[in-house]
């Protein structure tokens, strides 16, 4: 018996998101501290994200790698953003846009399995991300939603923090993703960054952009987005860096300590590193290095980081609930970095 596309799309198998203000983990993870292993790296790296919270002067930075919002913790984010726990994002462009504005459109993901016949899902216009679903004729969509704010702003180069910021109004205009991580960024006034921002969604709608517009049009200067982030750093000045998973968004996280210094501005390293990973340092996968060897470039202090090897759908919402019921958050003053590169950048105008 044939299965149909409604078979593998059940809405009563669609992926919740864990919510981090239901489930305190403090006593979990405090007992986990006095075990071994991962358990124990994980407890101190939650002390660490936490000082960061309590450091008055640190900036917290979020980079996101892997297929994480598919998976449930879209959710986790946005309350991160929503009670000030973060003041920057980096990211991969299938996370953000993808998985997080194609949520926002109303479209969801489904819990699947990786046995099955991905022939048939191909048939189907079912994409599989390990074992969740995908609809593509969906996906379809939101490519065209991206090539429709494109046509409609202003054609000239943009950083991508700053078309995440028309996606975010695009939302708020038309009353869509009220848990979206792009609508509570913008809305709170959180930067968004996408180094890569053409490999996802985002590339086929501005490559659908580009091909059926004549004259001018929106291109994205990943170049500027690298010179945003380096002017976010020289302002902030004490950062703290919370990566899960590694990939393009470490790296770019990391490399604007060293920016500052090629600029001759005078800038700390990171002060405070965590990284929730899988990967293996001995064959190069590890996104380059561990955090003590990225203080070799004189990107990462070495007081306060920890390298935590566990899955992200595991060890993420622990340390994000410890932080949370912590409450360290309730006394930190909103950074509101996009406000911050919009000023500066009229400012640069009027020169």
């Amino acid at each position: 018996m044939e299965r149909t596309k409604k078979d593998y799309l059940d809405p009563k198998r669609i992926v919740e998101h864990f919510d981090i203000t239901k489930h305190n983990t403090v006593d979990l993870v405090e007992a986990m501290g006095k075990m071994a292993f991962q358990a124990r790296n994980l407890h101190r790296a939650a002390r660490i994200y936490d000082m960061m919270l309590s450091d008055q002067s640190c900036s917290v930075i979020l980079t996101l790698a892997g297929s994480l919002f598919s998976a449930g913790l879209k959710k986790v984010v946005v309350d991160m953003i929503r009670n000030n726990m973060v003041d920057v994002i980096v990211s991969t462009g299938a996370i953000i846009v993808d998985q997080d504005f194609f949520e926002a459109l109303g479209f969801r993901h489904y819990q699947g399995s990786p046995f099955v016949d991905d022939n048939e899902l191909r048939e189907l216009m079912i994409d599989r991300i390990y074992d969740t679903f995908i609809d593509e004729e969906e996906l379809r969509v939101c490519d065209m939603t991206i090539a429709e704010i494109a046509s409609k702003i202003e054609p000239r180069p943009y950083s991508s923090r700053e078309f995440i910021v028309e996606m975010g109004k695009y939302l708020v205009e038309n009353g869509k993703g009220e848990d979206s991580v792009v609508r509570n960024a913008y809305e709170f006034g959180v930067p968004i960054f996408v180094p890569a921002f053409s490999d996802c969604s985002a590339g086929f709608g501005l490559v659908y952009h580009q091909y059926h517009t004549s004259g001018p049009k929106v291109t994205i200067d990943s170049v500027k987005d690298f010179l945003e982030l380096t002017k976010i750093k020289i302002e902030a000045v004490e950062t703290g860096i919370l990566m899960i998973g590694g990939g393009v968004p470490k790296n770019f996280t990391q490399d604007v300590v060293v920016a500052c210094d090629i600029l001759g501005a005078e800038a700390k390293m990171h002060k405070y590193a965590i990284q929730i990973t899988v990967a293996d340092e001995r064959d190069g996968g590890l996104s380059g290095s561990t955090l003590k060897e990225a203080s070799s470039w004189g990107k990462v202090e070495t007081t306060y980081e920890q390298m935590v090897y566990a899955e992200a759908t595991l060890a993420f919402p622990l340390l994000a609930s410890y932080a949370y019921h912590k409450g360290s958050w309730k006394n930190r003053q909103r950074k509101r970095y996009n406000h911050f590169l919009s000023t500066e950048a009229q400012l640069q105008l009027t020169k």
